[in-house]
């Protein structure tokens, strides 16, 4: 008996290695996947689209957005992705890459921002936001995010989007923290970072937008939040809402410290 007894927690043992190497290898084959993928990562193709968007005279005024202020002043592209979303005096809002690329493309081209945040993802203007962010993000590859922290709306808006992370609702009583508040989670083959800490250089936060191998889409970080909660079986939050850039401004605070690699490639 003692012998059997020994036997069965040395097969026990040898299962629980066996498992652990798999899980690993997993990982390690995926993480291949996607750099033998980078090398041609579609998303290229929307950065230079957005790039063009960006100079491109449009709308009804008939001006670019060079003029732009991403948050470190009119024009300047380098650098403000890792520091989105933020504050922004003259709209008295925390709003993060996309909905501000829209404010400024009511203010200064002149397009009807209501329509634009109505228009479904990957169509007309909402297309183009997706490029333009694409390219944005692209002009900050390699640097750290460091979002601001300090005024007192970008402070209420982390505090709500901590809270909307830890809320459990919808039909399967889930939250996004139901996937994402712990280490060591995982979902199919899938590893699932913890988004309530730094989850590491270029992952979570820090690795979108990103071109959807799976679809063959863009995905920015509105579509990817909007995508959780149909998956948490919620209602569709809407582009640009504050539920959104609430939860940005939470992961985004978060991911301090963590390198952009931004824009992606993603099963």
């Amino acid at each position: 008996m003692k012998y059997a007894k020994s036997w069965a927690l040395l097969f026990a043992s040898a299962m629980l290695a066996v498992s652990a190497q798999a899980q690993k290898s997993a990982s390690d084959g995926i993480a291949e996947y996607r750099a033998m993928l980078a090398d041609g990562n579609p998303a290229e193709l929307f950065e230079a689209k957005g790039e063009d968007l960006w100079k491109q005279k449009r709308g009804p005024k008939n001006v670019s957005l060079e003029k732009c202020d991403l948050g470190k002043g009119p024009g300047v592209v380098k650098g403000a992705f890792v520091e989105l979303p933020r504050h922004f005096a003259d709209t008295n809002k925390v709003q993060d890459l996309e909905s501000r690329l829209v404010s400024c493309m009511e203010t200064l081209q002149g397009f009807n921002g209501a329509e634009i945040a109505k228009t479904a993802f990957g169509r007309g203007e909402q297309a183009n936001v997706t490029a333009l962010a694409t390219w944005i993000a692209a002009e900050s590859r390699g640097m750290k995010f460091n979002l601001p922290n300090s005024h007192q709306q970008e402070k209420v808006m982390y505090e709500v989007g901590k809270r909307l992370f830890f809320m459990r609702s919808g039909t399967h009583d889930f939250s996004c923290a139901s996937c994402h508040g712990e280490d060591g989670k995982r979902i199919r083959l899938q590893d699932l970072p913890n988004l309530t800490k730094n989850p590491g250089d270029g992952i979570g936060f820090a690795a979108w937008p990103a071109y959807r191998v799976s679809n063959g889409q863009m995905w920015s970080m509105q579509l990817r939040l909007n995508d959780c909660y149909r998956q948490q079986r919620f209602p569709y939050p809407l582009f640009g809402s504050d539920a959104t850039v609430a939860l940005g401004a939470y992961m985004g605070v978060n991911a301090k410290g963590a390198e952009n690699i931004a824009p992606a490639i993603k099963r």
